[in-house]
């Protein structure tokens, strides 16, 4: 996308958070329920197929692109991003990398419309961060797959037309090697979903256990036709996916800094405005201070990310700073309005339960050090400077 329509679409999303979504987000909390018209609104902006090339529908944008409109969205309620945001993620990336030219062509164009919602389906009762060790169950029968097994924490699970399925063929191969994925539609007989988790926060974004009981998938649904793949595929996601969730965490943190600021100047106490504490200050300026360095950290990140770079150590740093980032942020907004950040007519105390789920997901806050330190070592073995 040339810089000029970049830049007039960033205005127009940032019009439509402001002005449309931010006055929504006690509706979609108390409801916990996003409303029709506004996942018709993301259809038409083109939302759904923000990384998608063109030529199946997309917006087709790099990662450099993607992370100034994620940016915006990350001013209103994570909730309202997550209702396409694993059609822009996880859920399209693995077809479009790994994919066959006929999955591509069969998916990707109702992704990037957002006629049809997809889910990642990993995570297990006992597979979280320890991805490797998924128990489902993908057994070969002539030309399909019998499926058994439970995932859970699906986020979209309930609004799915189609699941990437992450299942072992290989029962003989308990590590990475023996996983397969495969393109499941969320109707095959056989699949349930259970009901919606209750979470602390993002209430109007819906995770789910997915059953699968004896669900035949044809064989010919393995993403790239080949089994013993699939953890390979999923791996291949996680640094765009990291990326665009440390936007979304400056893009909350800087909503909350705004909250902040506005508030402190309002609030009157010993005769003048909190704003004029210095103590006061000193929590604004840090909160300024460490979102502006995410901010720049990503992007140049998502810039060498964008120039076919290997940034899995950077996407890694840049998930993890941001993500703790905005729970530091998020605390000191509460701790600034006093009271009233304990409130739930406040943005803030929202804002204090939403901003939680960045550490876990995407790959916990440990993971992210373990990810970066082990780089940090294979960059030492190499003769590499760390």
């Amino acid at each position: 996308m040339d810089k000029d329509t970049l830049e007039q679409t960033r205005r127009e999303l940032r019009r439509f958070v402001r002005e449309k979504l931010v006055p929504l987000e006690k509706q979609v909390a108390d409801d916990d329920r996003i409303p029709d018209e506004i996942r018709r609104s993301f259809a038409d902006m083109g939302l759904y197929g923000i990384s998608i090339p063109e030529e199946y529908g997309g917006l087709g944008l790099a990662m450099d692109e993607e992370v100034e409109l994620v940016f915006e969205l990350g001013w209103t309620s994570p909730a309202f991003r997550s209702l396409f945001g694993t059609n822009v993620g996880i859920g399209s990336q693995g077809i479009l990398i790994d994919g066959t030219t006929e999955q591509k062509q069969a998916w990707l164009p109702r992704l990037a419309s957002g006629e049809v919602t997809s889910s990642f389906a990993l995570t297990e009762p006992e597979a979280g961060s320890d991805a490797a060790s998924v128990k489902t169950r993908a057994e070969r029968q002539g030309d399909h797959y019998v499926v058994n097994g439970t995932k859970r924490f699906i986020t979209n699970a309930p609004q799915a037309g189609v699941f990437t399925l992450m299942a072992r063929t290989d029962p003989n191969n308990k590590g990475a090697g023996g996983v397969t994925a495969f393109i499941v539609e969320a109707k095959t007989p056989g699949i349930t979903v259970g009901k919606p988790d209750r979470k602390m926060g993002q209430r109007g974004s819906h995770t789910a256990d997915v059953i699968f009981d004896n669900v035949k998938v044809p064989a010919a649904n393995i993403i790239g036709g080949k089994e013993g793949q699939g953890f390979k595929t999923a791996m291949k996601v996680l640094d765009r996916g990291r990326l665009h969730i440390s936007a979304m965490c400056v893009g909350a943190a800087e909503r909350l800094i705004h909250e902040s600021v506005s508030y402190a100047r309002d609030r009157k106490q010993f005769g003048q405005a909190i704003a004029e504490f210095q103590l006061v200050q000193a929590m604004l300026a840090d909160s300024r201070t460490e979102a502006y360095a995410a901010r720049c950290m990503l992007r140049d990140a998502a810039k060498r990310y964008a120039a076919g770079e290997n940034v899995s150590l950077e996407a890694s740093a840049c998930k993890y700073f941001a993500s703790e980032m905005v729970g530091r942020v998020a605390d000191r907004a509460v701790q600034i309005h006093g009271g009233s950040g304990y409130i739930q007519e406040f943005a803030v105390e929202r804002f204090y339960r939403d901003v939680r789920l960045f550490r876990l997901y995407e790959g916990t806050s440990q993971i992210q050090q373990l990810v970066i330190a082990r780089q940090m070592l294979r960059q030492a073995e190499a003769g590499r400077d760390v």
